[in-house]
């Protein structure tokens, strides 16, 4: 069986990534961030004032909070961005570390818990979930490893199982919460930055195999999450209790047609489409703003992808590369998940939209993601 190819294509056109050069970061990344970031604060704004009236006496609480997320998210993306990239590249370990013991205590009497799931810590009025950042840690330490580490990627003891026992471990602490969702995540950006990094086709295939009859043994073995499944193929079976969550996606982006039905004039909204400023934010979008504003999204999210992978292929070498790669890929992988879930390809699952639902530590660690991508943006030099 051959062997994957690890990442070193040739530098962009018309860009020059002298390992000692620093210039400027990529703008175009950054606008397309904050189109979004704001698209996002209309959004929640129009979704949340029903039920923020309801739950909290305050229309704009939701707003509010998402504005002061938004700025300590700004603040830490122009922090990173202009962080010394040797900093950055020895933030592997600590990060790490940190986000074991964080999801460690999430299982502690300090965690808090909410539907059943622990997944958060509280932090006085603010609850910080750390899946979101350890997906960030992971990322850096798989792009060191793979990196760092060419000689014996492709051997099985030196080269595989390292970075599959520390993604294995972080899964494992994520099962305890329980986060089925954010252990598949994890388990999915191993397998493109190890595809990336060059393993063995062989082992990412059975390791694929082994995940999946895993992924299965626990849905069957919990009722939920095989009611969740089976409400997956087809929702309106149980439209009023498992498929609920579907059927009012749909219903919302069916209202929507072309054209929307404008801002804040959306009906799924009041109080027929659960999480509405959350994790199905792109479903009021869809009624409010139609097949056009939908279409919007779409496309910035294709410029920022793009964005992203010419900054990881203009990378001076392969553990920047493939860092960025994977950086790029957290917000890329939970943006397609989202749009996936809300309409209906693939089971419900709480995935939040980057950049746009409303939560904190989603939108903190998308910021965290960009201001890296713009550190190593630095790195070339641009016409």
């Amino acid at each position: 069986m051959n062997s994957c190819v690890p990442v070193s294509l040739p530098v962009v056109a018309g860009e020059s990534a002298q390992p000692g050069s620093v210039g400027r970061p990529d703008w175009w990344l950054l606008a397309v961030t904050m189109v979004l970031a704001f698209i996002g604060l209309m959004m929640v704004f129009s979704a949340s004032g029903i039920s923020a009236e309801r739950v909290q006496a305050d229309t704009y609480y939701f707003f509010k909070r998402q504005t002061l997320f938004f700025l300590i998210g700004g603040l830490v993306l122009a922090v990173t961005a202009y962080l010394p990239r040797s900093v950055v590249f020895h933030l592997h370990y600590p990060a790490l570390l940190l986000s074991f013991i964080l999801l460690a205590l999430c299982l502690s009497p300090l965690g808090a818990a909410a539907k059943g799931a622990h997944r958060w810590l509280a932090l006085g009025p603010l609850r910080v979930q750390p899946m979101e950042f350890a997906k960030i840690s992971l990322v850096l330490y798989l792009g060191w490893f793979m990196g760092s580490k060419q000689s014996i990627v492709r051997t099985f003891s030196k080269g595989v199982l390292p970075p599959f026992i520390i993604t294995a471990a972080m899964g494992a602490l994520l099962l305890l919460q329980p986060d089925f969702g954010g252990a598949s995540f994890c388990a999915i950006l191993l397998f493109f930055m190890c595809f990336a990094g060059g393993t063995r086709l062989i082992y990412l295939i059975g390791s694929g195999v082994i995940a999946g009859a895993g992924a299965w043994m626990l849905m069957i073995a919990e009722p939920y999450r095989l009611r969740r499944l089976l409400a997956f193929l087809d929702p309106f079976a149980d439209a009023s209790d498992t498929g609920y969550h579907l059927v009012q996606s749909f219903y919302a982006f069916g209202a929507g047609g072309i054209y929307g039905a404008g801002l804040g004039a959306g009906k799924q909204k009041l109080f027929y489409l659960p999480e509405a400023h959350n994790d199905f934010i792109m479903a009021v979008m869809g009624e409010e703003a139609g097949f056009i504003g939908i279409s919007l999204i779409f496309l910035l999210l294709a410029c920022f992808f793009w964005r992203g992978m010419l900054i990881a292929l203009g990378q001076p070498d392969l553990r920047a590369r493939l860092t960025a790669f994977g950086l790029l890929l957290v917000p890329s992988l939970s943006c397609m998940l989202n749009l996936a879930v809300v309409m209906g390809l693939v089971p419900p699952k709480g995935v939040p939209m980057p950049f746009i639902s409303y939560g904190g530590s989603s939108m903190v660690a998308s910021f965290l993601c960009v201001g890296l991508l713009l550190n190593l943006s630095r790195s070339m030099e641009k016409t």
